[in-house]
């Protein structure tokens, strides 16, 4: 019997989480060079186009929550002055009422940015501030983790700090490829289902962010059963249960309120064989939707997953 608590998925393991302090800080050491360094024009070509900062920005305002990840991880945490509502990562991110779903130019105007980095163009977010004359960096959601390194490379170097950034790309690869090795190809073919919403379920393809920890370790994603749905379908409960997936992983324990004992009580799940195994792995879903650094420590965990599973069925 496999047991996964919620309460172990809180916080990273303790090793990867030094790990990934350690990181971290050597970035934020070696930046300091950078942060002094002229450098400054840089053209960054951005998902909203050729973007020029004329200078050192010392005013940002992020209104992505893994733009906000990616800024203190490359050591520009300093320069960061507002953040949006659900930038709750790291601790010391000045969090406002801001928000990206819904951004207001005048709310945002009113910290004086010199840099804004945003995820979506809502609203012609992107135009609107380029009239008030403020660089944009549009970071859209990403569905690879080359394109999360890209992102973090690219923030580093609109912000002065290249050199951390590289530090905290090279240091995540190694961390992945690591933890890919320490998992044993499956010896027989295991199955996940990815849930990230209720009523109706939601989950994700392997072509999405998410989805692609099923192709690390070679596992069959149920979701991907259907080749015409969106990257985000939603799953009956009968096509799930019929799919009987050997690993369930709940990606909405926050929103939603998802536990292993909340998926034993739902109708028919009893037979399902990752409930029946205990294998239902509740992760934050901040951490396995962000794609920061901290979405090493959901591969991490589901690397375990894979691993009890396999020790089990020895």
């Amino acid at each position: 019997m496999i047991s996964f608590t919620s309460r172990q998925r809180r916080r990273p393991p303790l090793a990867l989480a030094a790990q990934i302090a350690a990181i971290v800080a050597l970035a934020g050491a070696g930046s300091a060079n950078a942060a002094t360094s002229p450098g400054f024009p840089v053209t960054i070509k951005a998902a909203n186009g050729t973007v020029t900062i004329p200078s050192r920005p010392t005013r940002i305002v992020s209104l992505s929550p893994s733009a906000t990840q990616d800024l203190f991880a490359d050591g520009a945490g300093k320069q960061v002055v507002a953040v949006d509502s659900y930038s709750t990562y790291p601790a010391g991110a000045p969090v406002t009422s801001l928000s990206g779903y819904e951004p207001n130019v005048e709310a945002i105007a009113k910290y004086r940015p010199d840099l804004v980095v945003i995820y979506d163009d809502i609203d012609n977010i992107v135009g609107h501030l380029q009239k008030l004359h403020i660089p944009v960096l549009l970071e859209p959601a990403v569905t690879s983790l080359a394109a999360a390194y890209a992102q973090i490379d690219q923030l580093g170097q609109a912000t002065g700090h290249l050199s951390a950034a590289e530090t905290v790309v090279a240091g995540m690869k190694h961390q992945v490829s690591t933890i890919v090795a320490s998992v044993p190809k499956p010896k027989k073919s295991l199955s996940v289902y990815f849930e990230v919403g209720t009523d109706p379920y939601y989950s994700v393809k392997s072509d999405t962010f998410i989805g692609q920890v099923a192709q690390l370790f070679g596992l069959r994603n149920i979701a991907d059963a259907d080749k015409s749905a969106p990257a985000y379908p939603s799953l009956s409960a009968e096509f799930i249960v019929s799919s009987n997936p050997s690993l369930i992983v709940l990606a909405d324990t926050v929103c939603c309120a998802q536990t292993a004992v909340t998926v034993d009580k739902r109708p028919g799940w009893k037979n399902i064989a990752a409930v029946k195994d205990g294998a239902v792995l509740p992760v934050n879903d901040s951490i396995a939707s962000q794609w920061g650094p901290r979405f090493v420590v959901f591969i991490q965990d589901v690397a375990n997953a894979v691993k009890k599973l396999e020790g089990a069925a020895k």
